[in-house]
């Protein structure tokens, strides 16, 4: 069964992935699809990517130092 696809760009990209895998257009559609989705559903929340920065941060012992102006101000080279 023949496929049509308006956007030509589209139609033209299809069709050259279906040539090269040796399969059908909605087949092909299907598996460029598929290939798009697949690293989304892989995708780590930002919550879940820091969670070891977070982790190796909270296992410094603490210094008992106050980060307040003066703090900054003295890396800056402002004290």
């Amino acid at each position: 069964m023949a496929r049509h696809i308006p956007a030509p760009e589209a139609d033209r990209l299809v069709r050259t992935l279906a040539e090269q895998n040796g399969i059908a257009l909605i087949e092909a559609i299907k598996l460029a699809v598929g290939n798009e989705l697949q690293p989304n559903a892989e995708k780590l929340s930002l919550r879940e990517r820091i969670r070891p920065i977070r982790a190796r941060i909270a296992s410094y012992p603490p210094t008992g130092l106050e980060a307040d102006k003066a703090f900054y101000d003295a890396l800056s080279g402002d004290a």
